[in-house]
């Protein structure tokens, strides 16, 4: 026989996880149970979702759904008797907003994590509004809807990004209305959901792929009109933020005129409906074309009218004396010439012999008192040998020689003798 190997006692397992080893491991079923432990010690609490699955049998005393969140892709299992799916005050239905009362669990044979619920409600219309109307505040406070944030749109996009749902009357509206107004437009559509769970991450994504896309030159998100309960993807917040983040124009068109979800203040345009948006993105080819041949008439008549206006300016110059007869310019200036010259000659004539007059009457005033006229009247001026005129008898001596001057040449004399001057008495005033 052979003989048997003694077996060895197992090895007494580590007390907490950190102090596991590869040599002494945990086994699954003691983490299960663990795991299982730490969740039962979790108390019971409120959780808020949309329904994305609900199985309920014909029958069975519970029903199972799935609790998704309604901003990012996470969801719970949710278990819960029939009788308070039954009990709940609004029927439920996938895509409804709902708060659930439930206590983790976790299921150590499958390793699952569950929610085990004994009450659910669903979430009212006016509490969505309301808790919109907030959010719509506070992302207010934050600037995200200024005006000043809105950048103009491309006056002719050539590609045009569309984020809409699949095969959705909106498409056909965008796209029909667009390509009427401007075949020449190229779209890069992304279809995706535009309501339910599904709806914010996929239009979230779709924005972002586009606004990545360089050839992309405006954004156009598009939904037909719906329930407030369908609209909602289109005011969480994670969606308004990546809109605002978007560098390429947006454009929102999401349900109908009186609809108003958030994207719509934060986009850069909001259109009333699709339609509304195709008539803003391109212009209109027949009525572009309308105004150029306006604009083209407008600036034809303004030149013809300037060069018509130039020409009756340029006439009314021309007709002009002065560039008619241009030789009549010239001619009044030579009479002007002749006139002034006429009326120098007069003047300089009418001085002359006015000075004429006035030295002939000077000369004669010299004359008459000039010494010669007094030489002419028999007068002699007598002057001694060095010049000097003698006025006196006793000036000169007997013998000395003297010139005498008269009215017409000189004499030479010799004086025989000098006569004292004779003495005058003189005459007793009156008496």
């Amino acid at each position: 026989m052979p003989q048997s190997t003694p077996t060895t006692p197992p090895a007494e397992l580590p007390a907490r996880a950190a102090d596991t080893t590869a040599e002494r491991p945990w086994p699954v079923r003691l983490l299960s149970a663990k795991i299982a432990d730490y969740v039962a010690k979790m108390s019971p609490l409120w959780v808020e979702g949309q329904v994305v699955q609900l199985n309920r049998r014909p029958g069975a005393g519970i029903a199972f759904l799935t609790l998704r969140d309604t901003d990012t892709d996470m969801s719970l299992p949710v278990s819960l008797p029939a009788h308070v799916l039954a009990a709940a005050q609004t029927p439920l239905a996938e895509g409804a907003h709902v708060v659930v009362h439930a206590r983790p669990t976790f299921w150590t044979k499958r390793g699952t994590l569950q929610l085990n619920a004994d009450e659910v409600r669903a979430v009212g219309v006016g509490e969505l509004l309301a808790r919109i109307e907030h959010l719509k505040r506070v992302l207010a406070a934050e600037g995200l809807f200024d005006a000043e944030r809105r950048v103009p749109l491309p006056f002719l996009p050539q590609v045009v990004g569309l984020v809409c749902g699949r095969e959705s009357k909106a498409e056909h509206d965008v796209v029909v209305n667009a390509r009427a107004r401007w075949p020449q437009v190229e779209f890069v559509i992304r279809e995706v959901a535009v309501q339910g769970a599904g709806a914010v991450p996929q239009v979230t994504r779709a924005v972002a792929e586009l606004d990545d896309d360089p050839r992309v030159e405006v954004i156009v998100v598009a939904r037909g009109g719906g329930s407030v309960e369908d609209l909602l993807p289109f005011s969480n917040e994670a969606l308004v933020r990546a809109a605002a983040a978007c560098r390429t124009p947006l454009v929102s068109a999401i349900g109908h005129e009186t609809d108003t979800p958030l994207l719509d203040l934060v986009a850069d345009y909001r259109a009333s409906t699709p339609t509304d948006a195709a008539k803003r993105i391109v212009p209109d080819v027949g009525e572009e074309r309308a105004r150029v041949t306006q604009a083209r008439a407008r600036i034809r008549a303004a030149v013809e009218h300037r060069v018509t206006r130039e020409a009756a300016s340029l006439e009314q110059v021309r007709s002009r004396p002065v560039l008619a007869r241009p030789h009549t310019m010239v001619e009044t200036r030579e009479a002007d010439v002749v006139r002034l010259r006429d009326h120098a000659r007069r003047s300089l004539d009418h001085a002359l012999t006015g000075a004429v007059s006035s030295t002939r009457a000077l000369a004669a005033q010299v004359r008459a008192l000039s010494p010669a006229a007094t030489l002419e009247r028999g007068y002699a001026v007598v002057q001694t040998a060095d010049g000097s005129v003698v006025r006196e008898a006793t000036a000169v001596a007997a013998k000395d020689t003297v010139r005498v001057r008269v009215a017409r040449g000189e004499l030479m004399a010799t004086v025989l003798a000098v006569a004292p001057p004779k003495r005058t008495t003189p005459t007793p005033p009156a008496g």
